[in-house]
């Protein structure tokens, strides 16, 4: 029983996070990679289903095991599209306390920036930045201003513009 429980534990690993990943690239609407991880996911998933329906075993453990590997793959398959997946994030800021001096800071980081000055002396940003940089321009903007509205959304498509991957 030991090895049957293994065995729908790792499928479900990897049926959820090719699920995961599926789901992002459905959403950057890459449809042929999407398509082909969906026709795996499935034929992974049905022999886990499977293997944890046709069994003379009565055991809670089953049970565990699958749901187990449905959250061990959804964890997974989350860091997978942290980590190894391009994308680029939308990031808008409303400051009162950003200067130009802080918009050249910015800018020296490598970060391209447009900016909107309001009628109320206030300062809106907009940036284009690579996911992988997310945290270094989170920090950055909070150092110029800790109170700033920040704003940020995954971007499916961007022309044009300025998107540094490195320093």
């Amino acid at each position: 029983m030991v090895l049957l429980c293994f065995k729908i534990f790792m499928a479900r690993i990897c049926d959820v996070s090719l699920g995961t990943v599926r789901t992002m690239f459905v959403v950057k609407g890459n449809k042929f990679i999407a398509t082909l991880i969906a026709f795996v996911e499935v034929i992974i998933w049905f022999f886990a289903a499977k293997e944890a329906l046709n069994t003379n075993l009565k055991s809670l453990w089953i049970i565990i095991s699958y749901a187990a590997g449905y959250a061990t793959g959804t964890f997974i398959g989350t860091l997978i599209n942290e980590f190894f997946i391009a994308g680029i994030y939308n990031i808008q800021v409303v400051s009162s306390k950003i200067d130009d001096a802080a918009i050249e800071r910015i800018k020296r980081n490598n970060f391209g920036v447009s900016v909107i000055n309001t009628l109320d002396d206030k300062k809106i940003l907009f940036l284009e930045i690579n996911k992988k940089r997310y945290k270094e321009c989170l920090k950055l903007l909070k150092e110029c201003d800790l109170e700033c509205f920040i704003v940020v959304n995954e971007s499916k498509v961007a022309h044009n513009g300025y998107i540094m991957d490195k320093k």
